[in-house]
């Protein structure tokens, strides 16, 4: 599509609001996506081009927790090989699915992320206790257990990428022995590589509206700053609520149009 300054100026927008969301209560992506579907970018090429856009947000994220990261060198090293393998099948299927196919699917596929972002704080006091109960007993967790659940969440991310983070804490909090703290660390890399390597297959689909991803991912950053600066003004309860509640309103907009 022809990208004119105002298209441009309403995705640095969105994605200077979903990186504020991302910044102060998670929950960008349902900001993100259904911004790029309204500017008339086809869902496939929305989800692909917001894929693109991620990836700087996953980097910060994963260099501002190097720290816990170096400290479980073992867990990291098992993880990147499986993300790797996860984000490129997820890429390849999606490349492979139907935009007819693809836009039955984004309904559901943003109801899931929408309702992962309204129960993530279960989940992760779910994940605190699991990991806590399995480090008291002195367990270490299998490593096969490992690659298969990153495989998983990372297959999820290569092919939709939104709650990419909450489904990927939940599910290595099933097999990690660890703190909140440094699961969330691993889960970070796990994101970051998941997305990269499903990037890699989008580089040269054609898929990639370039103009977007570089005007959402200037944006985002810029709202990840801003988010950063009022974190002690804004209750992040109170904008997730907003977030879940414009997240089923998507999703209700999606159902109507796709069936």
């Amino acid at each position: 599509m022809e990208w004119t300054w105002v298209h441009l100026a309403l995705a640095a927008l969105a994605g200077l609001v979903g990186g504020a969301v991302n910044s102060l209560a998670g929950g960008g992506t349902l900001i993100t996506f259904p911004a790029l579907t309204a500017l008339g970018v086809p869902a496939l090429q929305a989800n692909v081009t917001n894929t693109m856009a991620l990836i700087p947000g996953y980097l910060s994220g994963a260099f501002a927790q190097r720290g816990a990261l170096i400290s479980q060198s073992r867990k990291v090293l098992i993880s990147v090989p499986a993300a790797a393998v996860g984000g490129l099948l997820g890429g390849w299927i999606l490349l492979r699915t139907d935009a007819g196919t693809f836009e039955k699917l984004v309904p559901w596929l943003v109801l899931l992320a929408t309702l992962l972002l309204a129960f993530e704080d279960r989940i992760k006091q779910a994940v605190a206790r699991l990991s806590h109960r399995e480090a008291a007993s002195e367990g270490t967790g299998s490593d096969l257990a490992l690659v298969c659940v990153v495989l998983v969440g990372a297959f999820y991310g290569g092919f939709f990428g939104a709650g990419l983070g909450i489904v990927v804490l939940a599910l290595m909090g099933l097999v990690m022995s660890e703190t909140l703290t440094r699961i969330n660390a691993v889960k970070q890399t796990v994101s970051l590589v998941s997305n990269f390597a499903a990037a890699l297959l989008f580089y040269g689909s054609g898929l990639v509206e370039w103009p977007a991803a570089i005007a959402l991912g200037i944006g985002a950053f810029a709202g990840g700053e801003m988010g950063g600066l009022f974190a002690s003004k804004v209750n992040p309860r109170v904008l997730r609520a907003v977030v879940v509640v414009l997240g089923v309103a998507i999703s209700i907009g999606f159902f109507i149009k796709h069936y």
